[in-house]
């Protein structure tokens, strides 16, 4: 089981849908992996795609489960979104 799933928005940039549905399969992916990391690549450029990428993670059921966010300080094209999933019930 992977600990951090990488998604780079550079090849959907231009396809408002086509974020949408990058990140909610990433968000879906961590989700049903558990995983402890999601890494997103908006690039720098003019700033749009990380706007995007910020309202994404301002959703309720993101917020929920989100622990933490880091901006790469070596790339701030860059962020690490952390998770704390909750645990799963045995019904």
């Amino acid at each position: 089981m992977p600990s951090e799933i990488k998604i780079d928005l550079h090849e959907v940039a231009r396809d408002g849908a086509g974020i949408e549905r990058e990140l909610r399969e990433a968000f879906e992916e961590a989700e049903r992996l558990r995983v402890g990391c999601l890494r997103i690549v908006h690039g720098k450029g003019t700033g749009q795609l990380k706007r995007r990428v910020d309202r994404f993670l301002k959703e309720p059921q993101v917020k929920a489960v989100t622990r933490n966010i880091d901006h790469d300080s070596k790339n701030w094209g860059r962020l690490f979104i952390y998770f704390r999933w909750p645990e799963r019930s045995n019904r």
